[in-house]
């Protein structure tokens, strides 16, 4: 069993920011030529996630305001009192969706239905650069 490890940089802009990482994962896995494992795509921090979604904009907006009402950006959470950074509506955030996913990879290609996309959502209260780890593993 190989494990290849590579990794992608992206600037976000905080708020739930979501962005289709999926041509960016695709990249990764093709430069290694790996054409059957699995891909595992893993987000660097604690108010951050990634998942997969059909990525159009009323689902974006509809998952934006599903969260807003699951753990509300203006609610006072505890993670606040200690800290005093008023992000602790991004962690829980990021702690429901979950910070990887893994992938089918069958000829080359990942193993995604018709309208899945890989996201990354970042949730923190500013702008970020985000780490994203992609290992194939075949």
């Amino acid at each position: 069993m190989a494990v290849l490890t590579d990794k992608i940089l992206v600037n976000t802009k905080g708020y739930t920011d979501i962005i289709d990482i999926t041509n960016s994962v695709q990249t990764c896995v093709q430069k290694h030529n790996i054409k059957d494992g699995l891909v595992h795509v893993f987000v660097i921090g604690s108010t951050a996630s990634v998942t997969t979604i059909e990525y159009e904009p009323g689902l974006l907006q509809d998952i934006k305001d599903a969260l807003e009402i699951i753990a509300p950006s203006s609610k006072e959470y505890h993670h606040d009192a200690k800290w005093h950074d008023g992000n602790g509506f991004s962690h829980v955030r990021s702690a429901l969706v979950g910070n990887s996913v893994v992938i089918p990879l069958s000829g080359g290609a990942l193993q995604l239905g018709t309208w899945q996309q890989i996201i990354l959502l970042d949730f923190d209260n500013r702008a970020r650069a985000r780490n994203i780890i992609v290992q194939v593993i075949s």
